[in-house]
């Protein structure tokens, strides 16, 4: 199976400051705009910025010793492209919800992993494996 682009649609609270954050610190490519929305290039996905500047509460779960965000999505990088952006967030003061570590360290599923929130607060998770074959390890 080819796998294709996904789409996702989010909310933000400003278009100007989904912009610096997600054109600037993370990269991504603009696409098509409005005046109340924006495309992005998520490596090679297409995740849209609505202006939605009511939010919801915040929710998590526990997994493997920390808080997760829910709901948050992603992208699965190789390490180096991983690392890279770890260093760009951090650059960019970035306040890591939880900080770039290493999940599941030996154990089936083993993935370096970080979560951030944009300026809106949408949960974002940026992971990625040494071998991607772990992806949906169970055991």
């Amino acid at each position: 199976m080819t796998l294709r682009p996904f789409h996702l649609a989010f909310p933000v609270r400003d278009i100007a400051e989904a912009r610096a954050f997600w054109g600037g610190v993370i990269g991504c490519p603009e696409g098509r705009s409005a005046e109340d929305w924006v495309d992005f290039d998520f490596y090679g996905h297409q995740i849209v910025a609505h202006l939605a500047p009511a939010q919801s509460a915040e929710a998590s779960n526990p997994v493997d010793g920390h808080d997760v965000p829910v709901p948050h999505f992603g992208i699965v990088l190789t390490l180096e492209d991983w690392q890279a952006l770890a260093d760009r967030l951090t650059a960019a003061g970035t306040e890591f919800v939880i900080e770039p570590h290493i999940r599941f360290a030996g154990q089936p599923g083993e993935q370096a992993t970080m979560f951030f929130r944009d300026p809106s607060g949408n949960a974002i998770e940026m992971k990625a494996f040494a071998d991607l074959g772990q992806l949906f390890a169970k055991d």
